[in-house]
């Protein structure tokens, strides 16, 4: 091939080179993060059921297992602050319903589901509905804590929201007036539960941010099942109770019973009693704190003033006459002028010892002398360097007449001195080896240590036999 075609094939190593420039080429990490984003964007809450295997809880709290079915498995993890919604205590076996969202646990490049709710497989609508609208609100932030507005101390007029002919109203109220007389309540009567309660308790919601000059509300009823329970478990009234600018106690069922209205109120209480023991303090327990500060408050200044008489007595007797004074200060100041005239000398004796034996070591240190140690140092090395080059060229001596004897053997004029000689053809010079390789009447040179003889091919052997 020509030195064109050369030119004209492809270089492999430059196209490799080419092809890097634009491609992307990902670290491991890049691809980890990458995969953990797609993940979470394409599936940011998912139902899923299965069945729980490999059921640990290590010492932080979180419960990991593995979900499977009959073909397959994923690894599963609910973390302590969510474990407190569940109703159940999973074990190995267990066959369950839960939801969470899909991550990759980017140190091992494992995908992974963080379960946010989990139930035993089989529970009703209700409670899926319950979730799904739970972990929706979650996401836009209706639970978080930067939006709660704080319970005033001592509300001077508080609305209760709830049904007007059940015994919640009475316990909150009996409540209230034990604890703090003739604070001002307004009810808003709403229905709690059934056809139209949701609707009664937004109403009663916007009512109450009409007017301005109420300061906490409390919306509460009793306890009940999930189907009783369902308005407050209602995305309006979850919306309503986030947009209101009065602060929101929310005061519904049992301990144990969470609602959509407790996660989105201002502050959840865990019965409607309870919520009445929040909002106002015990007034006469407010009284004898009062009391109690006026006494500690009279208490402290007396000893104030007691204390400032003490000091203003003790400053007087203190004070001499100004001439006194001066004489005091007067020999206070000669004092320190001889003590500030003793630590000046020998401050300088200090410095002169100092400096006599910097001088000493610079005299040690002169030029001088380091020269002189080094002229005698060089004359060492000049002698030890001389007698090397003697011993190295002895050395290369010897071994320039060892290899002189060797090539000396080896030599071509010498093994033609011993007799023996060289035969090649005239016209391109080559030596012969072979009867075959040259013909009869053929003109041959032959090379000996004198000289050498220009010879005919008058018959060929090989070998011993003859061969014309």
């Amino acid at each position: 091939m020509t030195s064109n075609d050369d030119n004209q094939m492809s270089d492999p190593v430059g196209d490799l080179h080419a092809e890097d420039a634009i491609r992307k080429i990902y670290t491991v990490s890049e691809l980890n993060d990458e995969i953990k984003s797609l993940l979470e964007k394409t599936f940011p809450f998912i139902w899923i059921v299965g069945e729980i295997s490999n059921f640990r809880t290590p010492l932080s709290g979180h419960y990991y297992f593995t979900l499977k079915d009959a073909d397959s498995q994923i690894n599963a993890v609910m973390f302590r602050g969510q474990q407190r919604q569940l109703k159940f205590v999973p074990a190995d076996g267990m066959r369950v319903t839960g939801m969470g969202r899909l991550s990759v646990y980017e140190p091992r490049g494992s995908y992974q589901i963080i379960l946010e709710y989990m139930e035993p497989s089989g529970v009703g609508a209700l409670q899926i509905a319950y979730e799904k609208l739970k972990a929706g609100l979650a996401e836009e932030g209706l639970f978080d804590d930067q939006y709660k507005q704080p319970i005033p101390f001592l509300p001077h007029k508080i609305a209760l929201i709830t049904s007007p002919s059940g015994a919640v109203v009475h316990d909150i109220l009996q409540i209230i007036d034990r604890r703090f007389l003739n604070v001002a309540i307004h009810i808003f009567p709403v229905k709690v539960q059934g056809d139209g309660a949701a609707d009664e308790i937004i109403a009663a919601l916007e009512l109450l941010n009409q007017q301005p000059d109420f300061d906490a509300a409390i919306l509460a009823r009793g306890g009940g099942s999930l189907e009783d329970l369902q308005a407050f478990n209602s995305e309006q009234v979850a919306r309503a109770i986030f947009a209101s600018d009065v602060p929101i106690i929310s005061a519904v069922g049992h301990e144990t019973d969470y609602t959509i209205a407790d996660f989105v109120a201002d502050l959840r209480a865990p019965t409607p009693s309870a919520a009445a023991e929040l909002v106002v303090p015990v007034k006469n327990e407010l009284l004898q704190l009062v009391k109690d500060c006026s006494a500690n408050l009279q208490y402290r200044m007396r000893n104030a003033i007691d204390r400032l008489r003490r000091n203003l007595v003790e400053v007087s007797k203190r004070m001499t006459d100004p001439r006194q004074k001066s004489q005091d200060w007067r020999l206070r100041l000669d004092d320190l002028a001889s003590r500030l005239s003793r630590h000046t000398r020998i401050l300088l004796d200090r410095k002169n010892e100092r400096l006599q034996w910097w001088q000493k070591r610079l005299v040690l240190q002169s030029p001088h002398s380091q020269v002189q140690n080094f002229k005698v140092s060089i004359d060492k090395n000049i002698d030890k360097l001389l007698e090397l080059l003697n011993k190295n060229k002895q050395t290369k001596s010897a071994r320039l007449r060892e290899l002189s004897a060797k090539l000396e053997t080896l030599s071509p004029i010498a093994i033609l001195e011993r007799g023996y000689s060289i035969t090649r053809t005239l016209s391109d010079s080559k030596i012969v080896l072979d009867p075959e390789t040259v013909s009869l009447n053929q003109d041959l040179e032959v090379i000996v240590s004198k000289g050498a003889l220009i010879c005919r091919v008058k018959e060929k052997l090989k070998n011993g036999p003859k061969n014309v």
